[in-house]
C-alpha cells in the first residue's frame, strides 16, 4: 500500500503529463511504496498513446504511436501486470514489409532465417551478422536501451557497437551486395530521424531489426489509448492518483511535493520551472535540438490497401521509399529543411489484425512521413502517391481522411515541438547528453526537480524507461521512506531482472 499524503504533508512525488515515460515514472515510484499525483493537461491520460475516431464513425484510429515492438520488449513495462488491466497486444504474422519496384516486397518476421533466405545472396551475410545479437535477445536489448552505464553483456556490445556506430549507408553498403537487404536495413534505420550518412544510424536499424526477431510487431487490441488506460488503472490499483484537465503553466500552480518529474520537452520545463533553474542550465535547455517533424494521414477505408505484392497485408508496418539511395535522399532532406517529392512513408495496418478497428469489412489506414521542423506545408499527396506506387487503385479504397500536421501535433501535445513526436534529434552528440551533458540526464541543478520524457535516455519510443530511469533518480532523494521502504529499494532492483547497474 502507497504512502498516503496528508493536509499537513506533502506528497511524495508530482508528476507533470501521463504520456508513456510520465505513467511509467509514476508507477515506479508508487511500486516504490511512496505517494504519486499525476497532472495531465488533456481530458484523458496518453501523451501520444490515445485512440480517437478521427474519420468516421467507428473507425478507432491511433492519433501517434500504433505499433509497439518496444511497449512488449521493454525490459520496464514487460514486468507490469498490464494483461490484468485490459492490455492486449495483437500480433501480425510478420513486423515489416518493404515492397520494391522491380519485384516482391522484403520481409522481416520473428524467423531469422526466414528472413534470411528472403534476400538472396545476402542471406547468409544477414545471418551472420544478426545470428549473435538474436541469441542474447532480451538481455541486450536491456543493454541497449538505457543511459551510459556498464553493460552486463560487454562483447555482445562491443560486437552491436563495431556495426551500429558506422552509419545506416555504410552499414548497408559494406555488408550486402544487393538492394533487398540495403533496403531492408535502410528502413529500419529510416525510424532514426535522422540522415541515414550519421554516425550512428546503423545501430537503429539493428535495433529494430532485432526487435522484429523477438517479436512481430504488434498492435494493442482496441487503440494505443488501451496501453495508457491499463498503466493509469494499474497506478491507481497501487495508490496513485491522477488528475486530467490540469494543464500546468507555472511551477507555483503545484502542489506541494518532495520531487517533481516532467514528461515534458526541454522548452516547457524551462517555460515551466524557469525560475526554479539556474540561468545557465536554462540557456543549455534553449540549445535542445528537436530535428524533423512528422505529417500524418489517417484514412477510413472501404477494403484493405491492395499491395501489388499480397504478403504486404501479413505486416503491421510497411515501408515505403524504394531503395536505400532513395529512402536516405528523403531523411537527408527534411533533415536539411526541405520536402523529399518521394518521402520515405511509414504505413500501419492495424485493422488488419484488429477488427475491432473498424466496421465490418472495413478497414483503417495511418501512414506519416518527415518533414521539416514545423513544417507547414500539406504533403497529402505526396504520401498517398507513394503508397498508391506500390498499392495501385489505393485512392479508390478512402471513404474518408484527416490531417495532423506538425503544428496540429504540438497543439495535440505541446511536448510534440514543432511536430517532433520522438523527443528530439537522437544522434550520437545528443543520445546520450540529452537534454544536456550531466553524469545524471534525468536531473537538474534543481534537486527536486526531474526530467522523465524522451528529452532523456533512451530517447523517443514507447517503452517507458526515460520514466523508468528519471524515477530511479529522484528515488535517490526519497530515500527509502515509502511503506515498503527496504522492499521497495530491492524490488527495483529487480525490476529489470538486475539488469541496472
Amino acid at each position: 500500500m502507497v504512502r498516503a499524503a496528508t493536509e499537513s504533508e506533502p506528497l511524495d512525488a508530482v508528476v507533470v503529463g501521463s504520456g508513456p515515460n510520465g505513467l511509467a515514472a509514476a508507477i515506479h515510484l508508487a511500486r516504490a511504496g511512496h505517494s504519486v499525483r499525476v497532472l495531465e493537461g488533456h481530458d484523458e491520460v496518453g501523451g501520444g498513446m490515445r485512440s480517437a475516431e478521427l474519420t468516421l464513425p467507428g473507425f478507432v484510429h491511433d492519433v501517434c504511436s500504433s505499433v509497439h515492438p518496444l511497449g512488449e520488449l521493454s525490459p520496464f513495462l514487460s514486468t507490469l501486470p498490464l494483461a490484468e488491466h485490459g492490455l492486449k497486444f495483437v500480433h501480425p504474422p510478420l513486423s515489416v514489409a518493404h515492397p520494391l519496384d522491380d519485384g516482391d516486397a522484403v520481409l522481416l518476421g520473428r524467423d531469422l532465417e526466414q528472413t534470411a533466405a528472403g534476400l538472396g545472396l545476402d542471406g547468409p551475410r544477414y545471418l551472420r551478422l544478426m545470428e549473435p545479437f538474436v541469441r542474447l535477445g532480451r538481455p541486450l536489448l536491456s543493454d541497449l536501451m538505457g543511459p551510459l552505464r556498464l553493460p552486463r553483456h560487454p562483447l555482445a556490445m562491443a560486437r552491436f557497437g563495431f556495426y551500429g556506430l558506422r552509419s545506416a549507408r555504410r552499414l548497408s553498403r559494406g555488408l550486402f551486395r544487393k538492394e533487398r537487404a540495403r533496403a531492408l536495413i535502410a528502413g529500419c534505420a529510416a525510424h532514426s530521424i535522422l540522415p541515414l550518412t550519421t554516425m550512428g544510424t546503423g545501430a537503429v536499424g539493428l535495433l529494430f531489426a532485432l526487435s522484429g526477431h523477438l517479436c512481430d510487431w504488434p498492435v494493442i487490441a482496441g487503440g494505443s489509448g488501451k496501453l495508457a488506460e491499463a498503466m493509469a488503472s494499474y497506478l491507481r490499483s497501487l495508490g496513485g492518483q491522477i488528475e486530467t484537465g490540469v494543464m500546468v503553466r507555472d511551477f507555483a500552480e503545484l502542489p506541494p511535493a518532495r520531487v517533481y518529474l516532467f514528461d515534458v520537452a526541454p522548452r516547457q520545463l524551462s517555460s515551466i520551472a524557469g525560475a526554479e533553474l539556474p540561468e545557465a542550465y536554462r540557456r543549455r535547455l534553449a540549445r535542445y535540438r528537436y530535428g524533423p517533424a512528422v505529417f500524418k494521414l489517417d484514412w477510413a477505408l472501404s477494403q484493405p490497401i491492395p499491395w501489388r505484392d499480397p504478403a504486404c497485408a501479413q505486416a503491421s508496418t510497411v515501408h515505403l521509399g524504394g531503395t536505400l539511395d532513395a529512402i536516405a535522399a528523403s531523411e537527408a532532406a527534411a533533415y536539411r529543411g526541405e520536402h523529399a517529392e518521394q518521402p520515405f512513408v511509414l504505413v500501419a495496418q492495424q485493422s488488419h489484425f484488429d477488427p475491432s478497428r473498424a466496421p465490418e469489412g472495413r478497414h483503417t489506414g495511418y501512414a506519416y512521413c518527415h518533414v521539416p521542423h514545423a513544417s507547414q506545408l500539406d504533403v497529402s499527396d505526396r504520401i498517398e502517391t507513394q503508397i498508391e506506387r506500390f498499392a495501385p487503385g489505393f485512392r479508390d479504397c478512402i471513404l474518408a481522411r484527416h490531417v495532423h500536421s506538425p503544428g496540429d501535433f504540438e497543439r495535440y501535445n505541446p511536448a510534440f515541438v514543432g511536430g517532433v513526436i520522438a523527443g528530439g534529434v537522437a544522434d550520437l552528440f545528443q543520445l546520450f547528453t540529452r537534454p544536456v551533458a550531466r553524469l545524471d540526464p534525468y536531473s537538474t541543478p534543481n534537486p527536486k526537480i526531474f526530467l522523465c520524457s524522451a528529452a532523456t535516455p533512451p530517447a523517443g519510443g514507447v517503452h517507458g524507461l526515460c520514466g523508468y530511469f528519471a524515477a530511479e533518480s529522484a528515488l535517490k532523494r526519497l530515500g527509502s521512506s515509502g511503506v515498503r521502504g527496504a522492499q521497495g529499494a530491492v524490488e527495483r532492483l529487480s525490476d529489470l531482472g538486475g539488469r541496472i547497474l
